[in-house]
């Protein structure tokens, strides 16, 4: 389910016209995504990706807008918004806030391979370099206040083998240096947060043909974007160390980043679980929201907290 409010024909007509985008033809949903109402829509110039925000408000969403703009104009291969003729990146349609973008090419990839995990390493630290001056962003909305708090909430609920593993990962993060503040010890920016491979498009050549879903950027470590990355992308370590390998050529890891790497893959393996207890435990009335299984990152993270992987660092 992807369309949540329907918008008219000679309605989305009228809206589309002050943004010159040529006259319009035909519109039609998108059956994917699960937070936003999305539609393809055809006019006289070519496809388009129309947007109609259901929860987010109109500032924030223009706070978004203005990263995907800043990192389209620089190279980064995401949906770039369109201006109307007084700059503005996000207006009214059916009562919501609305944008609409250009349409990306490619597919997902379910299982990347070596080639794949090298291209979106380098672009990934492209993209944090590309957003690095971006002024005023707001912190990782699932950082680390989040990650305490929703755990701490969460502990009650959960039966005594998971509530056990969440109390001490709860602990053992708070000791880390690097969640004091945000950045702490470790170079920090705008992160994307949420670059899982669904998030991931791929044109006919086998390059990156797009970067989607940035609701969830906010400031924190670039090396915590990294791990969440990896955690999703890679099953095996030669995979691993073909996209840190791409992304540190275009950005080399610190010394202090180099020393943090075990602990803030825990951290990433961490604020995916919580997010899958938080659904199954405390779903939200009236959300149509894929439930996915907790499982895979409570495993992921009994794996990290292993003696072999808490000795690791990057190479």
């Amino acid at each position: 389910m992807s369309v949540y409010t329907s918008v008219g024909s000679v309605e989305l007509a009228d809206w589309l016209q002050p943004l010159q985008v040529g006259a319009y033809r035909a519109h039609a949903g998108i059956s994917a995504g699960m937070q936003n109402s999305n539609y393809f829509v055809d006019t006289s110039s070519g496809r388009w990706v129309l947007t109609l925000f259901e929860h987010l408000p109109a500032g924030d969403v223009a706070t978004y807008l203005r990263l995907m703009q800043q990192l389209a104009g620089r190279g980064i291969p995401c949906p770039r918004p369109c201006p109307d003729p007084a700059g503005e990146l996000v207006r009214q349609l059916a009562g919501k806030p609305a944008a609409l973008f250009n349409c990306l090419p490619g597919r997902a990839l379910d299982t990347p391979d070596l080639v794949a995990c090298r291209r979106i390493g380098g672009v990934l630290a492209r993209l944090h370099l590309a957003a690095a001056d971006l002024r005023d962003f707001p912190a990782n909305p699932c950082g680390v206040a989040w990650r305490q708090q929703v755990g701490e909430e969460l502990l009650p609920l959960l039966p005594a083998a998971e509530r056990g593993l969440l109390a001490d990962e709860l602990a053992f993060q708070q000791q880390q240096a690097w969640t004091v503040e945000v950045g702490h010890g470790l170079p920090a920016g705008v992160i994307h947060g949420d670059l899982f491979r669904d998030n991931v498009l791929w044109d006919a050549a086998g390059q990156v043909g797009g970067l989607l879903d940035f609701y969830f950027a906010g400031v924190d470590a670039w090396l915590y974007d990294l791990a969440i990355v990896v955690n999703d992308w890679c099953p095996d370590s030669e995979r691993m160390q073909a996209l840190l390998a791409a992304y540190a050529a275009e950005r080399p890891f610190t010394a202090v980043e180099r020393m943090a790497w075990p602990a803030v893959r825990r951290a990433a393996a961490l604020r995916f679980w919580l997010l899958r207890l938080d659904a199954s435990y405390r779903p939200r009335a009236g959300e149509d929201v894929l439930r996915k299984d907790p499982a895979y990152f409570g495993n992921l993270l009994q794996a990290l907290r292993q003696p072999a992987a808490a000795a690791a660092q990057l190479d």
